[in-house]
């Protein structure tokens, strides 16, 4: 599982895109639910490399990438 220790590194999620990590925050909380209806959950923040909208996905389906783009089985 990735950390905040990867924040600016290259990861892939579990539908096989690639980003850059830019944050994991433990209590995430989405703004689009109704108030009584949010749930605090762990989340990763991704972005595309060559920029563009970011995305959202749990910590635990995303993995570090090495320098070739495969997915790296040791923490970085």
């Amino acid at each position: 599982m990735i950390t905040c220790r990867h924040v600016g590194r290259r990861v892939r999620d579990s539908t096989g895109r690639t980003g850059i990590l830019c944050d994991v925050i433990a209590d995430y909380e989405d703004p689009a639910e109704l108030p009584g209806e949010r749930r605090k959950q762990p989340m990763a923040f991704l972005r595309p490399e060559r920029g563009g909208r970011e995305w959202l996905v749990p910590p635990d389906t995303v993995l570090p990438v090495t320098l070739y783009g495969r997915v790296s089985a040791t923490p970085l």
